[in-house]
């Protein structure tokens, strides 16, 4: 699985949250569909990670390129979330919505799947395992993409790839600044 890492492998910790990298794997599962994994290790215990990935309704106000996160009522009584993420390329304004059915395995596991939306194929799972004895959490971002046929799912994915690591640094930021 080619790997690419963010530009924060080596520097010494400046901020809150810096001198931990994201990785970002990209795998080939065939024509039009890959398989995107981004990890993270955040120096607090699962608990503070898990309460920061389930603000659902708050994702947007920290996540960049997310501009709308939200509960929707689910038809069964499950968990269902509506994101929009918009993002800026080749000066064009590109904007992705799915509506994910939710699966809370507390706390190390929160799966979704796609079951309306932009894509042929938008699913996967967030998994935090304790790290470094509990004091620290590996925070993993697993994710199966297929865009509609019209687009390249090379672009999609090094655009992701690149947003996923945004993404996570985010992630870690929030859960570093919350009590």
């Amino acid at each position: 699985m080619p790997a690419f890492v963010d530009s924060l492998a080596t520097p010494a910790p400046t901020g809150p949250g810096e001198g931990h990298q994201v990785v970002v794997e990209r795998q080939s599962l065939g024509p039009q569909r890959q398989r995107l994994l981004a990890t993270v290790i955040i120096p607090r215990p699962v608990e503070p990670v898990w309460r920061v990935l389930t603000d659902y309704d708050n994702l947007a106000s920290f996540i960049p390129n997310l501009s709308l996160s939200r509960r929707l009522p689910h038809p069964n009584g499950g968990l269902r979330l509506e994101q929009v993420g918009a993002r800026c390329f080749l000066n064009l304004r590109f904007c992705a919505r799915v509506v994910l059915d939710m699966v809370e395995d507390y706390p190390h596991r929160l799966g979704f799947a796609m079951v309306e939306g932009d894509f042929r194929q938008f699913e996967g799972q967030w998994c935090l395992e304790p790290a470094t004895q509990g004091e620290a959490t590996r925070l993993t971002y697993d994710l199966v993409i297929s865009p509609p046929l019209a687009m390249p799912i090379s672009l999609i994915a090094a655009h992701l790839g690149q947003d996923l690591t945004a993404n996570l640094r985010a992630i870690r930021d929030r859960t570093l600044a919350s009590p």
